[in-house]
């Protein structure tokens, strides 16, 4: 009896407990999904945290980002014009709307930049690239289009970490961030109840919203907005084609929502996109051969050099830079998404996605196919759109990042579609999902190269050269102006928070004051050019008075005040030479120093 009552509490207790027990936070396990994409991201990044003396292995290309992120958080701590500076190519200044400021990425990190500096500011810009493009669209996918958590994980990891992204985040702050892609076609294609007044309603809410992210995208990068607005017009096509009933019904709300995102756009863009074209320092066409970067076709089923099974070798012969290693989906991916295609054909959604998919695809491609590094002679199809505009100044490989999602979105609804068919049985599940992770594991990243760099010299980090600068006056680099990426003086203003004007810089300008042609970086003078070419070929030319006296006036145009050597490859002959030119320097805190300002005057 006493066995019997005990037994009976014990039951009635447990059960109580079982009862009173809270339920498992419904955002929890999407929690646990965004925590594993933003662990990623940070592992991808690990080769420079807590290494101010290594970039990322496009170097110049970080330090310009650095510079970006630092001028916006200069711009939010004090003011000015955040579209135009003189801190670089001083005295002319540069036309940073002309140029990829992302100020959309800078202004938000700018805490973060004043706390921690420009390095910090970009790896956190890195993994917010990373992670939260495979954060907004594993939300697109779980709201919209999938039931599955799983399915919609497995399609934010690729559309977030694919080859292209990685190799992108690595130098292209611009390109790598896409997380607004996700939220601007939610808003573009949103369902909406039928005509009446809730549909207007539904149109103003969309179309506004709309409107604003496609101005916190501009100030991203606006590259990316017009791959967007491609590949999301190539789509709607193609799915207007696969049904033209639910088209016809959708295209009053699509095309209502557009013309209110026009009207809330146009305004707060109207004077940046003037700024952008006819400022200070604006350009014209291109300072480089953009139809030149293009993918070899043989390019889609390599693996690219930043994953488990990749190397420095193929990828080089495939891709026109590391940074546009845009495609390298390996072939199991391919075969995939083919049989993916075929399997789930009678869904408009599909073959929409399809059609979008080879029509960038074969963009990427070029003016001209090329098939494991050989040129064919045989017309790509970029040649048919190469000479639009907006699309004259597009680089034919990045056409192959819109095949990232397209990729993404497909395994997705393939691995719903399995999990959702119960009738299949578990081996059919356990076949596909491994069918999937065989296709994946080509593409597992590994942590982005970083290489060493020639570090701020201590005379510039810590201000010692504050005494010797008078306001309106500048701090020149040798050489002024590199003619190449990687420029010292850059480094150095942003990693200082642009404590100082400076001339050179790794930037696009105008070629002079009456040529607008486009051009890297400052246009060059004699001295910047001799100093240039001792720093690149160690050798030291015999001086004349007219190099000297050219020299000062040089130095005068830069307004400069003093003239500051750092670590370089040829460092001992660019110092004799400034040293011919100017007189003596002084060795102060790891750099050399030459006091101008009485030369100047």
């Amino acid at each position: 009896m006493a066995a019997g009552a005990s037994s009976s509490s014990v039951t009635t207790a447990t059960a109580g407990s079982a009862s009173t027990r809270r339920p498992r936070p419904a955002w929890l396990p999407d929690a646990f999904v965004v925590a594993g994409y933003v662990g990623l991201a940070l592992l991808l990044t690990s080769g420079q945290w807590g290494h101010p003396g290594r970039l990322f292995h496009q170097a110049g290309d970080q330090v310009l980002f650095e510079w970006m992120l630092a001028h916006a958080a200069r711009a939010v701590s004090e003011g000015g014009n955040p579209l135009y500076s003189t801190a670089l190519n001083a005295p002319d200044g540069v036309n940073l709307m002309a140029n990829t400021s992302v100020l959309g990425l800078g202004v938000p990190l700018a805490p973060v930049t004043l706390l921690f500096g420009s390095q910090v500011a970009f790896c956190v810009a890195v993994v917010c690239c990373l992670a939260g493009t495979a954060t907004a669209w594993y939300a697109l996918l779980r709201r919209r289009l999938v039931t599955a958590r799983s399915a919609a994980a497995v399609g934010g990891l690729i559309c977030g970490f694919a080859p292209g992204m990685i190799a992108q985040a690595g130098a292209h702050l611009h390109m790598a961030a896409q997380f607004l892609v996700p939220a601007i076609l939610a808003l573009v294609f949103r369902p909406a109840p039928g005509p009446g007044e809730a549909w207007q309603r539904a149109v103003w809410r969309s179309g506004v919203g709309l409107g604003l992210l496609v101005v916190w995208q501009v100030f991203i990068g606006e590259e990316t907005l017009v791959f967007l607005a491609l590949a999301s017009g190539v789509f709607a096509v193609g799915y207007a084609l696969a049904d033209r009933a639910a088209a016809r019904r959708h295209a009053p709300t699509l095309f209502g929502r557009l013309a209110v995102a026009a009207v809330v756009a146009v305004v707060p863009l109207a004077y940046p996109l003037w700024f952008q074209f006819h400022g200070p320092q604006h350009y014209d066409g291109m300072a480089f051969a953009a139809h030149g970067f293009q993918l070899d076709a043989a390019s889609f089923t390599a693996s690219a050099r930043q994953t488990v099974f990749g190397d420095n070798w193929l990828p080089g012969l495939l891709s026109p830079n590391p940074t546009e290693e845009n495609s390298f989906f390996g072939p199991g991916l391919l075969v995939l998404a083919v049989v993916i295609v075929i399997w789930l054909w009678r869904r408009p959604l599909v073959r929409a996605l399809a059609g979008c998919g080879i029509v960038f695809a074969l963009l990427s491609l070029g003016t001209e196919l090329r098939i494991d590094s050989t040129a064919t002679g045989i017309p790509g199809p970029y040649r048919l759109v190469a000479g639009l505009p907006l699309l004259d100044l597009a680089v034919p490989a990045r056409f192959a990042l819109v095949c990232v999602p397209v990729l993404g979105v497909l395994v997705a609804l393939s691995l719903d579609r399995v999990r959702a068919a119960a009738v299949q049985g578990l081996p059919v599940r356990l076949l596909w999902g491994g069918a999937v992770v065989a296709a994946l594991l080509p593409l597992v990243p590994t942590p982005i190269r970083a290489i060493p760099v020639a570090p701020v010299p201590a005379f510039v980090a810590d201000g010692r050269w504050r005494p010797l600068v008078p306001a309106g006056r500048t701090v020149v680099a040798v050489p002024p102006v590199t003619g190449a990426a990687l420029s010292p003086v850059m480094l150095w203003s942003a990693r200082t928070g642009l404590a100082f004007d400076a001339p050179g810089g790794y930037f696009i300008g105008p070629s002079g004051p009456d040529d607008p042609a486009a051009r890297w970086g400052a246009p060059d003078r004699p001295t910047s050019v001799l100093l240039r070419r001792v720093a690149q070929t160690g050798a030291v030319p015999a001086l004349t008075d007219d190099d000297r006296r050219q020299a000062v006036e040089d130095l005068r145009h830069w307004r400069a005040a003093i003239v500051v050597l750092g670590r370089l490859a040829q460092d001992e002959p660019v110092r004799r030479t400034v040293e011919a030119l100017l007189g003596p320097g002084r060795q102060v805190d790891g750099a050399w120093v030459w006091d101008v300002r009485d030369r100047v005057g």
